[in-house]
């Protein structure tokens, strides 16, 4: 929630002079342009910077924490940013989308402030020119410190991962264990074993349209019916972006052809119900399907699936091929 950010003489007094950004600054070198920056309330566990998410704003904060993630919404804390602190400079500076994740902590209350107010402040306050130049050359170390320090325990992380931060599923590291797993046992008893890759149709032009967050959400929801609409033994991982994978074990192509026919209806909104469907934004999935040959391995089945895959978008997508 933004609103727009007001001083009064005591905040000018004392509060101003705790924020890194304007230690020494004179208050009335700044008054105007602070009266227009904003105000944010940012709740516990809320995403303030992304990767993939073009920002144009620093933002100080208020009250509360944030802290700063690497790899993914759950991956490692590399920050903690308290009171006082300021984010999202680094990204205006080198002009181009955040490098990491940037998450309330708690409820936090931030100053907003836009990049073009942002360079009239260094125009107006030669301290405040100065604090950002600290700040920045701050940022600089700190980044080479957490790359030099954490750098092992990041790749122990992903390693060790196995769940998807944004769906809750299982995710590529899941299926390296899992697949492999289902299929030895289907081809010991002599069962069919198919498997179902499945993408977004058209996601990047999805996400230019309604933007990064509505694109999540998109995701999230596609994750839900997925999981609702295949077996408990089915075994449905994130593939990786808008791409998802499901193992049916002891289901042969044609049967896996019907199964994945139903789901892609219910994602489109034909089916399922109202608080599942997504027929109120267009979104729609499309599907290959293929079946483990006699001898094969992962590799060949995930060949075949793919290629079915890209038959389904060739052929114009919203369909399922084999």
């Amino acid at each position: 929630m933004e609103q727009a950010f007001s001083i009064n003489s005591d905040y000018k007094r004392s509060l101003l002079q705790a924020l890194e950004l304007f230690h020494g600054v004179r208050p009335d070198d700044v008054q105007d342009l602070l009266q227009r920056c904003d105000r944010r309330d940012l709740a516990a566990g809320e995403v303030l910077l992304s990767p993939g998410a073009k920002n144009e704003h620093v933002f100080i904060v208020l009250s509360g924490s944030l802290n700063v993630h690497v790899g993914s919404p759950g991956g490692p804390v590399v920050a903690t940013m308290e009171t006082g602190a300021c984010v999202g400079e680094m990204s205006i500076i080198e002009d181009r989308d955040p490098s990491a994740y940037v998450i309330g902590v708690e409820d936090t209350h931030l100053l907003v402030i836009h990049q073009s107010i942002l360079w009239e402040m260094v125009d107006a306050s030669h301290d405040f020119a100065k604090n950002l130049l600290v700040v920045l050359s701050e940022r600089v170390r700190s980044h080479n410190k957490v790359i030099a320090d954490s750098y092992g325990e990041l790749r122990k992380f992903e390693r060790h991962a196995t769940t998807d931060a944004l769906t809750g599923l299982g995710n590529r590291h899941s299926m390296e264990e899992t697949f492999p797993r289902e299929i030895q046992r289907c081809t010991k008893n002599d069962e069919p074993v198919s498997l179902v890759m499945i993408d977004v149709d058209n996601f990047k032009d999805f996400n230019d349209r309604f933007g990064h967050i509505a694109g999540d959400r998109a995701l999230t929801a596609v994750s839900r019916i997925l999981r609702k609409q295949f077996r408990p033994r089915d075994v449905l991982v994130r593939y990786g972006g808008d791409e998802f994978a499901v193992l049916l074990p002891q289901v042969d192509v044609e049967s896996a052809l019907e199964v994945a026919d139903r789901v892609r209806r219910s994602v489109s909104g034909d089916t399922g119900d109202g608080s599942d469907s997504l027929i109120q934004i267009p979104v729609r999935i499309s599907m290959g399907v293929a079946e483990l040959p006699p001898h094969g391995n992962l590799d060949n089945l995930i060949r075949a699936a793919d290629a079915a895959l890209y038959r389904a978008k060739h052929a114009g997508r919203d369909r399922v091929s084999s």
